[in-house]
Protein backbone atom coordinates (compact mmCIF):
# COMPACT_ATOMS: atom_id res chain seq x y z
CA UNK A 1 0.00 0.00 0.00
CA UNK A 2 1.01 3.90 -0.44
CA UNK A 3 2.63 5.34 2.29
CA UNK A 4 1.41 9.16 1.60
CA UNK A 5 1.98 12.23 3.64
CA UNK A 6 0.24 13.72 6.76
CA UNK A 7 -1.43 16.55 4.47
CA UNK A 8 -2.18 14.47 1.94
CA UNK A 9 -4.26 11.81 4.63
CA UNK A 10 -5.39 14.44 6.37
CA UNK A 11 -7.38 15.92 2.72
CA UNK A 12 -8.54 12.25 2.27
CA UNK A 13 -10.63 12.08 5.56
CA UNK A 14 -11.55 15.31 4.72
CA UNK A 15 -13.02 14.97 1.48
CA UNK A 16 -16.20 13.89 0.90
CA UNK A 17 -17.81 12.96 -2.51
CA UNK A 18 -21.09 11.63 -1.94
CA UNK A 19 -23.17 13.68 -4.17
CA UNK A 20 -27.06 14.80 -3.83
CA UNK A 21 -28.20 13.35 -6.79
CA UNK A 22 -28.07 9.56 -7.67
CA UNK A 23 -24.95 8.09 -9.46
CA UNK A 24 -25.79 6.44 -13.00
CA UNK A 25 -22.82 4.25 -13.83
CA UNK A 26 -24.42 2.93 -17.23
CA UNK A 27 -24.40 6.20 -18.61
CA UNK A 28 -21.28 7.50 -16.48
CA UNK A 29 -19.41 4.45 -18.31
CA UNK A 30 -21.06 5.23 -21.81
CA UNK A 31 -20.14 9.13 -22.13
CA UNK A 32 -16.83 9.14 -20.45
CA UNK A 33 -16.10 5.88 -22.87
CA UNK A 34 -17.70 7.90 -26.02
CA UNK A 35 -15.75 11.26 -25.29
CA UNK A 36 -12.43 9.25 -24.80
CA UNK A 37 -13.12 7.44 -28.49
CA UNK A 38 -14.01 11.50 -30.17
CA UNK A 39 -10.99 12.81 -28.53
CA UNK A 40 -8.47 10.15 -29.94
CA UNK A 41 -9.83 10.47 -32.87
CA UNK A 42 -9.30 13.84 -33.34
CA UNK A 43 -5.89 13.07 -31.71
CA UNK A 44 -5.03 11.01 -34.72
CA UNK A 45 -6.85 12.56 -37.79
CA UNK A 46 -4.58 14.03 -39.23
CA UNK A 47 -1.86 10.64 -38.85
CA UNK A 48 -3.08 9.77 -42.03
CA UNK A 49 -3.85 12.69 -43.88
CA UNK A 50 -0.15 14.31 -42.81
CA UNK A 51 0.80 14.97 -46.40
CA UNK A 52 -2.56 16.07 -47.75
CA UNK A 53 -2.47 18.74 -44.82
CA UNK A 54 0.73 19.68 -44.91
CA UNK A 55 0.73 20.13 -48.34
CA UNK A 56 -2.63 22.05 -48.38
CA UNK A 57 -1.27 24.61 -45.68
CA UNK A 58 2.09 24.90 -47.39
CA UNK A 59 3.76 23.22 -44.21
CA UNK A 60 7.63 22.58 -44.91
CA UNK A 61 9.06 18.84 -44.05
CA UNK A 62 10.86 20.81 -40.84
CA UNK A 63 7.72 21.49 -39.33
CA UNK A 64 5.67 18.91 -39.99
CA UNK A 65 6.19 17.20 -36.26
CA UNK A 66 4.44 20.29 -35.17
CA UNK A 67 1.21 19.44 -37.04
CA UNK A 68 1.06 16.04 -34.93
CA UNK A 69 2.49 17.18 -31.96
CA UNK A 70 -0.17 20.12 -31.34
CA UNK A 71 -2.66 18.46 -29.59
CA UNK A 72 -0.23 15.95 -26.92
CA UNK A 73 1.39 19.47 -26.45
CA UNK A 74 -1.74 20.71 -25.33
CA UNK A 75 -2.85 17.19 -23.47
CA UNK A 76 0.68 17.16 -21.80
CA UNK A 77 0.40 21.12 -20.30
CA UNK A 78 -3.03 20.85 -18.48
CA UNK A 79 -3.65 17.31 -17.66
CA UNK A 80 -2.33 17.69 -14.21
CA UNK A 81 -3.84 20.89 -13.26
CA UNK A 82 -7.06 19.49 -15.06
CA UNK A 83 -7.57 16.58 -13.13
CA UNK A 84 -6.79 18.68 -9.87
CA UNK A 85 -9.52 21.08 -10.70
CA UNK A 86 -11.91 17.86 -11.71
CA UNK A 87 -11.28 16.48 -7.85
CA UNK A 88 -11.41 20.34 -6.71
CA UNK A 89 -14.27 21.80 -8.50
CA UNK A 90 -16.15 18.98 -9.69
CA UNK A 91 -15.26 16.18 -12.24
CA UNK A 92 -18.96 16.66 -14.37
CA UNK A 93 -18.27 20.29 -14.36
CA UNK A 94 -14.59 20.18 -16.07
CA UNK A 95 -15.63 16.68 -18.23
CA UNK A 96 -18.91 18.79 -19.78
CA UNK A 97 -16.81 21.59 -20.20
CA UNK A 98 -13.68 19.95 -21.49
CA UNK A 99 -15.83 18.07 -24.32
CA UNK A 100 -17.79 21.12 -25.26
CA UNK A 101 -14.21 23.10 -25.80
CA UNK A 102 -12.88 20.18 -27.65
CA UNK A 103 -15.83 20.15 -30.16
CA UNK A 104 -15.44 23.88 -30.89
CA UNK A 105 -12.06 23.55 -31.35
CA UNK A 106 -11.87 20.73 -33.71
CA UNK A 107 -14.45 22.88 -35.90
CA UNK A 108 -12.52 26.02 -36.03
CA UNK A 109 -9.55 23.81 -36.53
CA UNK A 110 -11.07 22.53 -40.14
CA UNK A 111 -10.94 26.59 -41.23
CA UNK A 112 -7.75 27.17 -40.54
CA UNK A 113 -5.53 28.30 -43.71
CA UNK A 114 -1.87 28.33 -42.02
CA UNK A 115 0.31 25.80 -40.37
CA UNK A 116 0.82 27.59 -37.20
CA UNK A 117 -3.06 28.35 -36.76
CA UNK A 118 -3.90 25.08 -37.38
CA UNK A 119 -1.16 24.12 -34.59
CA UNK A 120 -2.65 26.64 -32.29
CA UNK A 121 -5.70 24.46 -32.97
CA UNK A 122 -4.55 21.56 -31.74
CA UNK A 123 -3.08 22.88 -28.81
CA UNK A 124 -6.27 23.92 -27.97
CA UNK A 125 -7.92 20.23 -29.08
CA UNK A 126 -5.35 19.04 -26.83
CA UNK A 127 -6.27 21.70 -23.39
CA UNK A 128 -9.76 20.49 -24.16
CA UNK A 129 -8.90 16.73 -24.09
CA UNK A 130 -6.97 16.90 -21.00
CA UNK A 131 -10.04 18.03 -19.33
CA UNK A 132 -12.68 15.23 -20.44
CA UNK A 133 -9.94 12.49 -20.27
CA UNK A 134 -8.30 13.71 -16.50
CA UNK A 135 -12.03 13.78 -15.52
CA UNK A 136 -13.17 10.72 -17.06
CA UNK A 137 -11.49 7.86 -14.70
CA UNK A 138 -12.61 10.43 -12.09
CA UNK A 139 -16.22 10.30 -12.54
CA UNK A 140 -16.01 5.98 -13.41
CA UNK A 141 -14.04 5.78 -10.31
CA UNK A 142 -16.88 7.37 -7.89
CA UNK A 143 -19.58 5.66 -10.54
CA UNK A 144 -17.87 2.11 -9.86
CA UNK A 145 -16.83 2.12 -6.18
CA UNK A 146 -16.49 -1.66 -6.23
CA UNK A 147 -13.14 -3.14 -7.15
CA UNK A 148 -15.40 -5.71 -9.71
CA UNK A 149 -17.23 -2.73 -11.25
CA UNK A 150 -14.12 -0.47 -10.93
CA UNK A 151 -12.05 -3.11 -13.03
CA UNK A 152 -15.00 -3.73 -15.55
CA UNK A 153 -15.72 -0.03 -16.22
CA UNK A 154 -11.50 1.03 -16.83
CA UNK A 155 -11.25 -1.96 -18.17
CA UNK A 156 -13.86 -0.89 -21.14
CA UNK A 157 -12.76 2.91 -21.03
CA UNK A 158 -9.06 1.73 -22.40
CA UNK A 159 -10.99 -0.14 -24.51
CA UNK A 160 -11.99 3.12 -26.05
CA UNK A 161 -9.07 4.33 -26.33
CA UNK A 162 -7.64 1.85 -28.10
CA UNK A 163 -11.08 2.21 -30.02
CA UNK A 164 -10.93 6.21 -31.02
CA UNK A 165 -7.27 5.37 -32.38
CA UNK A 166 -8.62 2.78 -34.42
CA UNK A 167 -11.62 4.44 -36.09
CA UNK A 168 -9.71 7.93 -36.43
CA UNK A 169 -7.60 7.51 -39.32
CA UNK A 170 -10.22 5.26 -41.14
CA UNK A 171 -13.05 8.14 -40.82
CA UNK A 172 -10.48 10.71 -41.74
CA UNK A 173 -9.16 8.69 -44.49
CA UNK A 174 -12.79 7.83 -45.90
CA UNK A 175 -13.79 11.51 -45.95
CA UNK A 176 -13.23 14.17 -49.17
CA UNK A 177 -10.97 15.96 -47.04
CA UNK A 178 -9.16 16.42 -43.47
CA UNK A 179 -11.59 19.87 -43.13
CA UNK A 180 -14.76 17.74 -43.71
CA UNK A 181 -13.62 15.32 -40.88
CA UNK A 182 -12.56 17.79 -38.49
CA UNK A 183 -16.33 19.21 -38.62
CA UNK A 184 -17.49 15.63 -38.06
CA UNK A 185 -15.33 15.55 -35.00
CA UNK A 186 -16.59 17.99 -33.72
CA UNK A 187 -20.30 17.67 -34.16
CA UNK A 188 -19.75 14.22 -32.40
CA UNK A 189 -18.41 16.43 -29.54
CA UNK A 190 -20.85 18.57 -28.97
CA UNK A 191 -23.36 15.98 -29.01
CA UNK A 192 -21.51 14.31 -25.74
CA UNK A 193 -21.33 17.61 -23.78
CA UNK A 194 -24.74 17.85 -24.47
CA UNK A 195 -25.73 14.98 -22.80
CA UNK A 196 -23.46 14.67 -19.88
CA UNK A 197 -24.89 18.35 -18.95
CA UNK A 198 -28.29 16.39 -18.46
CA UNK A 199 -26.93 12.70 -17.68
CA UNK A 200 -23.56 12.59 -15.46
CA UNK A 201 -23.95 13.13 -11.58
CA UNK A 202 -21.34 15.85 -10.25
CA UNK A 203 -18.84 14.23 -7.68
CA UNK A 204 -15.47 16.04 -6.29
CA UNK A 205 -13.38 15.50 -3.63
CA UNK A 206 -12.46 19.63 -2.32
CA UNK A 207 -9.30 20.48 -1.07
CA UNK A 208 -9.54 23.68 -0.64
CA UNK A 209 -7.56 27.12 -1.88
CA UNK A 210 -6.69 27.78 -5.22
CA UNK A 211 -6.27 26.58 -8.36
CA UNK A 212 -2.46 26.16 -8.90
CA UNK A 213 -1.81 28.31 -11.72
CA UNK A 214 2.28 29.37 -10.95
CA UNK A 215 2.46 25.19 -11.36
CA UNK A 216 0.48 25.10 -14.83
CA UNK A 217 2.25 27.98 -16.26
CA UNK A 218 5.91 27.03 -15.46
CA UNK A 219 5.05 23.38 -16.03
CA UNK A 220 2.93 24.23 -19.60
CA UNK A 221 6.42 26.27 -20.53
CA UNK A 222 8.91 23.64 -19.74
CA UNK A 223 6.77 21.65 -21.99
CA UNK A 224 6.63 24.13 -24.70
CA UNK A 225 10.88 24.48 -24.67
CA UNK A 226 10.80 20.67 -25.07
CA UNK A 227 8.88 19.93 -27.85
CA UNK A 228 10.69 22.79 -29.27
CA UNK A 229 13.72 21.59 -28.58
CA UNK A 230 13.42 18.24 -30.15
CA UNK A 231 11.24 19.82 -33.11
CA UNK A 232 14.43 21.90 -33.76
CA UNK A 233 17.00 19.12 -33.34
CA UNK A 234 16.80 17.45 -36.50
CA UNK A 235 18.83 20.22 -37.85
CA UNK A 236 21.53 20.41 -35.85
CA UNK A 237 21.48 18.93 -31.90
CA UNK A 238 24.63 21.47 -31.42
CA UNK A 239 23.13 24.38 -32.35
CA UNK A 240 22.50 27.49 -29.97
CA UNK A 241 18.56 27.72 -30.45
CA UNK A 242 18.12 23.49 -29.43
CA UNK A 243 20.87 24.36 -26.14
CA UNK A 244 19.00 27.64 -25.24
CA UNK A 245 15.91 25.62 -24.86
CA UNK A 246 16.92 22.49 -23.31
CA UNK A 247 18.31 24.60 -20.27
CA UNK A 248 15.45 26.58 -20.60
CA UNK A 249 13.33 23.11 -19.58
CA UNK A 250 15.52 22.13 -17.67
CA UNK A 251 15.27 25.67 -15.44
CA UNK A 252 11.10 25.79 -15.62
CA UNK A 253 11.28 22.04 -14.45
CA UNK A 254 13.18 23.26 -11.39
CA UNK A 255 10.96 25.96 -11.09
CA UNK A 256 7.61 23.74 -11.36
CA UNK A 257 8.78 21.61 -8.50
CA UNK A 258 9.85 24.19 -6.17
CA UNK A 259 5.95 25.90 -6.94
CA UNK A 260 4.82 22.65 -6.05
CA UNK A 261 6.15 22.35 -2.94
CA UNK A 262 5.61 25.49 -1.57
CA UNK A 263 1.47 25.27 -2.97
CA UNK A 264 -1.08 24.25 -0.57
CA UNK A 265 -3.15 22.74 -3.32
CA UNK A 266 -0.18 21.22 -6.20
CA UNK A 267 -1.53 19.82 -9.21
CA UNK A 268 0.65 16.98 -8.25
CA UNK A 269 1.66 15.69 -4.15
CA UNK A 270 5.77 15.50 -4.90
CA UNK A 271 5.69 12.79 -2.08
CA UNK A 272 4.28 10.64 -4.70
CA UNK A 273 7.26 10.40 -6.53
CA UNK A 274 8.93 8.15 -3.32
CA UNK A 275 5.75 5.32 -4.30
CA UNK A 276 7.06 2.48 -6.81
CA UNK A 277 3.40 2.22 -7.64
CA UNK A 278 2.68 5.89 -8.58
CA UNK A 279 6.36 5.63 -10.75
CA UNK A 280 5.39 1.95 -12.63
CA UNK A 281 2.03 4.22 -13.33
CA UNK A 282 3.68 7.17 -14.77
CA UNK A 283 6.87 5.40 -16.30
CA UNK A 284 4.39 3.72 -18.13
CA UNK A 285 2.61 6.31 -19.57
CA UNK A 286 5.52 7.90 -20.21
CA UNK A 287 7.29 5.02 -22.35
CA UNK A 288 4.07 4.31 -24.13
CA UNK A 289 4.28 7.35 -25.65
CA UNK A 290 7.83 7.23 -26.96
CA UNK A 291 7.89 4.17 -28.10
CA UNK A 292 4.38 2.95 -29.31
CA UNK A 293 2.70 6.64 -29.73
CA UNK A 294 5.20 7.84 -31.28
CA UNK A 295 6.49 5.47 -33.94
CA UNK A 296 3.04 4.92 -34.96
CA UNK A 297 2.07 8.78 -35.25
CA UNK A 298 4.69 9.30 -37.86
CA UNK A 299 4.41 5.27 -39.50
CA UNK A 300 1.44 6.07 -41.88
CA UNK A 301 3.01 8.67 -43.56
CA UNK A 302 6.40 7.29 -44.14
CA UNK A 303 4.27 4.20 -45.54
CA UNK A 304 2.50 6.30 -47.87
CA UNK A 305 5.81 8.56 -49.05
CA UNK A 306 7.86 4.84 -49.31
CA UNK A 307 5.74 2.18 -50.57
CA UNK A 308 3.21 4.84 -52.22
CA UNK A 309 -0.33 3.58 -49.92
CA UNK A 310 -3.22 6.58 -50.30
CA UNK A 311 -4.32 7.85 -47.06
CA UNK A 312 -7.26 5.61 -47.05
CA UNK A 313 -5.03 2.32 -47.85
CA UNK A 314 -2.74 3.15 -45.07
CA UNK A 315 -5.92 3.62 -42.52
CA UNK A 316 -7.45 0.50 -43.21
CA UNK A 317 -3.41 -1.36 -43.09
CA UNK A 318 -3.22 0.38 -39.64
CA UNK A 319 -6.96 -0.81 -38.29
CA UNK A 320 -5.14 -3.87 -37.86
CA UNK A 321 -2.72 -2.91 -35.42
CA UNK A 322 -5.47 -0.45 -33.86
CA UNK A 323 -8.67 -2.98 -33.85
CA UNK A 324 -6.64 -5.72 -32.17
CA UNK A 325 -5.65 -3.06 -29.72
CA UNK A 326 -9.03 -2.41 -29.44
CA UNK A 327 -10.05 -5.78 -29.14
CA UNK A 328 -7.74 -6.88 -26.18
CA UNK A 329 -8.31 -4.07 -24.49
CA UNK A 330 -11.89 -4.75 -24.19
CA UNK A 331 -10.97 -8.29 -23.20
CA UNK A 332 -7.69 -7.95 -21.49
CA UNK A 333 -9.78 -6.99 -18.15
CA UNK A 334 -10.65 -10.96 -17.91
CA UNK A 335 -6.77 -11.31 -16.43
CA UNK A 336 -6.70 -8.66 -14.53
CA UNK A 337 -7.90 -11.01 -11.69
CA UNK A 338 -5.04 -13.14 -12.51
CA UNK A 339 -2.49 -11.10 -13.84
CA UNK A 340 -1.24 -7.62 -12.34
CA UNK A 341 -1.41 -4.73 -14.22
CA UNK A 342 2.23 -4.37 -13.94
CA UNK A 343 3.04 -7.89 -15.22
CA UNK A 344 0.35 -6.84 -18.35
CA UNK A 345 2.38 -3.85 -19.14
CA UNK A 346 5.56 -5.73 -19.19
CA UNK A 347 4.37 -7.82 -21.21
CA UNK A 348 2.65 -5.37 -23.66
CA UNK A 349 5.42 -3.62 -23.92
CA UNK A 350 7.51 -6.58 -24.82
CA UNK A 351 5.32 -7.62 -27.60
CA UNK A 352 5.29 -4.35 -28.96
CA UNK A 353 8.90 -4.46 -29.36
CA UNK A 354 8.60 -7.85 -30.82
CA UNK A 355 6.41 -6.60 -33.31
CA UNK A 356 8.28 -3.88 -34.63
CA UNK A 357 11.69 -5.62 -34.95
CA UNK A 358 9.71 -8.19 -37.12
CA UNK A 359 8.61 -4.81 -39.29
CA UNK A 360 12.39 -4.54 -40.02
CA UNK A 361 13.00 -3.84 -43.38
CA UNK A 362 9.50 -3.88 -45.00
CA UNK A 363 9.92 -0.37 -46.08
CA UNK A 364 12.84 -0.64 -48.10
CA UNK A 365 11.68 -3.72 -49.86
CA UNK A 366 8.52 -1.52 -50.57
CA UNK A 367 6.26 -4.00 -49.09
CA UNK A 368 3.26 -3.85 -47.00
CA UNK A 369 2.40 -7.56 -46.86
CA UNK A 370 5.48 -7.50 -44.65
CA UNK A 371 4.43 -5.45 -41.97
CA UNK A 372 1.30 -7.62 -40.70
CA UNK A 373 3.09 -9.76 -38.79
CA UNK A 374 4.20 -7.17 -37.04
CA UNK A 375 1.41 -4.94 -36.98
CA UNK A 376 -0.52 -7.91 -35.43
CA UNK A 377 2.17 -8.94 -32.53
CA UNK A 378 2.11 -4.99 -31.82
CA UNK A 379 -1.47 -4.66 -31.94
CA UNK A 380 -1.90 -6.93 -28.82
CA UNK A 381 1.04 -5.79 -27.18
CA UNK A 382 -0.98 -1.99 -27.52
CA UNK A 383 -4.36 -3.51 -26.32
CA UNK A 384 -2.71 -4.96 -23.09
CA UNK A 385 -1.36 -1.32 -22.46
CA UNK A 386 -4.20 0.56 -22.86
CA UNK A 387 -6.16 -1.91 -20.78
CA UNK A 388 -3.40 -1.85 -18.00
CA UNK A 389 -2.62 2.12 -17.69
CA UNK A 390 -6.09 3.19 -16.61
CA UNK A 391 -6.09 0.65 -13.86
CA UNK A 392 -2.59 1.02 -12.70
CA UNK A 393 -3.17 4.77 -13.08
CA UNK A 394 -6.43 5.05 -10.08
CA UNK A 395 -4.42 2.50 -8.10
CA UNK A 396 -1.31 4.55 -7.51
CA UNK A 397 -3.43 6.79 -5.21
CA UNK A 398 -6.04 7.11 -2.97
CA UNK A 399 -9.80 7.01 -4.87
CA UNK A 400 -10.80 10.63 -3.89
CA UNK A 401 -7.52 11.68 -6.07
CA UNK A 402 -8.41 9.81 -9.01
CA UNK A 403 -8.63 12.59 -11.64
CA UNK A 404 -5.48 13.51 -9.97
CA UNK A 405 -3.47 10.21 -10.64
CA UNK A 406 -5.24 9.88 -13.95
CA UNK A 407 -3.91 13.30 -15.06
CA UNK A 408 -0.32 12.38 -13.87
CA UNK A 409 -0.15 9.61 -15.48
CA UNK A 410 -1.20 10.62 -18.99
CA UNK A 411 0.55 13.34 -18.77
CA UNK A 412 3.83 11.53 -18.95
CA UNK A 413 1.76 9.45 -21.42
CA UNK A 414 1.67 12.72 -23.84
CA UNK A 415 5.16 14.19 -22.67
CA UNK A 416 6.44 10.91 -24.23
CA UNK A 417 4.11 11.55 -27.51
CA UNK A 418 5.64 14.36 -28.02
CA UNK A 419 9.19 13.84 -27.84
CA UNK A 420 8.63 10.61 -29.57
CA UNK A 421 6.60 12.05 -32.34
CA UNK A 422 9.64 14.52 -32.52
CA UNK A 423 12.43 11.97 -32.39
CA UNK A 424 10.80 9.70 -34.71
CA UNK A 425 10.94 12.48 -37.05
CA UNK A 426 13.97 13.53 -36.52
CA UNK A 427 15.78 10.08 -36.32
CA UNK A 428 13.93 8.98 -39.88
CA UNK A 429 14.40 12.31 -42.21
CA UNK A 430 18.09 12.71 -40.65
CA UNK A 431 19.87 9.83 -42.13
CA UNK A 432 21.85 9.20 -45.22
CA UNK A 433 20.02 6.45 -46.48
CA UNK A 434 16.59 7.26 -46.97
CA UNK A 435 13.15 7.45 -45.14
CA UNK A 436 13.20 3.37 -45.74
CA UNK A 437 16.42 3.33 -44.06
CA UNK A 438 15.26 6.01 -41.31
CA UNK A 439 12.26 4.87 -40.69
CA UNK A 440 13.77 1.06 -39.65
CA UNK A 441 16.54 3.31 -37.27
CA UNK A 442 13.02 4.85 -35.78
CA UNK A 443 11.97 0.84 -35.26
CA UNK A 444 15.15 -0.06 -33.96
CA UNK A 445 14.88 3.05 -30.89
CA UNK A 446 10.87 2.25 -30.26
CA UNK A 447 11.80 -1.49 -30.00
CA UNK A 448 14.66 -0.96 -27.82
CA UNK A 449 12.81 1.74 -25.36
CA UNK A 450 9.76 -0.88 -24.99
CA UNK A 451 12.45 -3.55 -23.65
CA UNK A 452 13.39 -0.78 -21.06
CA UNK A 453 9.90 0.29 -20.38
CA UNK A 454 9.64 -3.51 -19.47
CA UNK A 455 12.25 -3.97 -17.69
CA UNK A 456 11.47 -0.54 -15.29
CA UNK A 457 8.06 -1.77 -14.61
CA UNK A 458 9.15 -5.05 -13.50
CA UNK A 459 12.15 -3.82 -11.44
CA UNK A 460 9.67 -0.93 -9.81
CA UNK A 461 7.59 -3.78 -7.85
CA UNK A 462 6.63 -3.08 -4.35
CA UNK A 463 8.72 -3.88 -1.53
Amino acid sequence: MLKFNERTRTEVKASPTAPDAPVRPGPTLALTSAATAVALMTYTAPVVQLPDVAADLHTPLSAQAWLLNGTPLGLAALLLVAGSLADDYGRRRIFAAGTLALGLTTALGALTSSTWLFTLARIAQGAASAALLASSLGLIVHAFPSPRGRLHATGVWGAFVSGGIAVGPVLSGAMPNWRVSYGVLGAAALLVAALSARLLTESRAPRGGRPDLAGAVTFGLALVALVAALTLGRDGWLRAPVGLLLLAFVVLLAAFAAVERRSATPMIDLELLRHRRFLASSSSGLFTGLAVIGLFSFLPALLQQTVGLSAMDTAWLFLLWSGLSFAVALQARRLAGRVPPRWQLAIGFLLHAAGVLTMLGSLDAGSWVRLLPGLVVAGVGSGLLNAALPLAAVESVPATRAAMGSGAQQTFRYIGSCAGVALTIAIATSTGGGLAHGADIAMLVSAVLALVAAGTVVGLRER
